[in-house]
């Protein structure tokens, strides 16, 4: 399975591969092998399955917007979920005396073309 999610995450770092991970997360995210901390018909979050914190988590849109500027006002009921989802988890990890950041990468920061937003705490455990 380690082998498996490496090899998934080296080929969605292409374009084709991206469109084909978004596609995925619109269409067939129940075929994604992660385990759930959350999802709703918009948002699906798991843990970093490479995390260069103790805790990280992403949090992914279950549509296919490639970046942070393919986002429209039509996507309100996106960060809803977002936000609530993010909120529970901070709760439920009691991460708000420790301290989190929610982080979204863009441009030559974005490694997997598919929009998404990392849930961290805790000082970076190394490099990726």
């Amino acid at each position: 399975m380690k082998q498996f999610r490496r090899i998934l995450f080296a080929l969605a770092r292409s374009t084709f591969a991206g469109w084909i991970v978004g596609w995925t997360f619109t269409h067939m995210s129940f075929i994604i092998p992660v385990k759930r901390l959350r999802e709703t018909e918009n948002v699906i979050a798991f843990y970093h399955p490479k995390p260069i914190y103790p805790v990280h988590i992403l949090l992914v849109p279950k549509r296919k917007l490639p970046n942070l500027m393919a986002i429209s006002t039509a996507e309100a009921d996106f960060f809803t979920d977002l936000y609530k989802i993010t909120q529970e988890l901070v709760v439920e990890l009691a991460l708000e005396e420790e301290g989190y950041t929610l982080l979204v990468n863009g441009g030559a920061y974005q490694d997997v073309p598919q929009l998404h937003y990392h849930l961290v705490s805790g000082a970076m455990v190394h490099e990726a």
